[in-house]
């Protein structure tokens, strides 16, 4: 029976991700083919590629007029003009942050480390590059499996523990609620002794 179970699983860990990454993948042409911007066009396939190319240039169009004297003047009066509305600044700077981020490549925001919590147990945390004015490091500990959501916390630096970790070993962990990490040396809990 056991054999059975294994059999299962296995496949089920081969098929899941791919059905998920299918529908996903399947999910995002069907939004990007119903976008208005190209629904001129008949056939699905063109409509998400004239969307891609129009959205690469616009952005290049938009990057290159951000570098003149008129365009900086245009995005500081957007930035003033979003950040009056009150939940919508929330959003946009979210957003900016995440995309400037993303953009930079930044190696700290890249670094998976653990801390200490106040509760004793020990947690993946991520730098942001960040420190407060008294020197403390801003983290970012994500919840798992959902990983877009978490708390932003201030450390001691000392309390920072660094680790051998790649970025995608981390995620795996928390993505999978940490049924995904790789096993260590030493991982399992001790059987009890057995009765004489």
């Amino acid at each position: 029976m056991s054999e059975w179970k294994r059999d299962l699983g296995s496949g089920l860990v081969v098929l899941v991700p791919l059905l998920v990454t299918l529908y996903a993948t399947g999910w995002l042409f069907l939004l990007i083919a119903g976008l208005p911007l190209v629904g001129v066009i008949e056939d699905p396939l063109a409509r998400v590629a004239a969307t891609i190319a129009v959205f690469a240039l616009a952005v290049a169009v938009v990057g290159v007029a951000t570098r003149t004297a008129g365009g900086a003047l245009a995005s500081g009066w957007l930035d003033t003009a979003i950040n009056r509305v009150p939940i919508l600044r929330v959003v946009y700077n979210a957003s900016q942050i995440a995309v400037e981020t993303a953009v930079s490549g930044d190696t700290d925001l890249k670094e998976p480390v653990k801390i200490t919590t106040w509760m004793g147990a020990r947690v993946t945390a991520f730098k942001t590059g960040k420190t407060t004015d008294d020197g403390r490091l801003l983290l970012f500990m994500p919840t798992a499996p959902n990983v877009t959501t978490g708390y932003v916390i201030e450390v001691e630096p000392e309390t920072v523990e660094l680790t051998d970790e790649t970025v995608e070993e981390a995620m795996t962990r928390l993505l999978s609620a940490g049924f995904g990490d790789k096993n260590r040396p030493g991982g399992e809990l001790a059987a009890p002794p057995a009765d004489d």
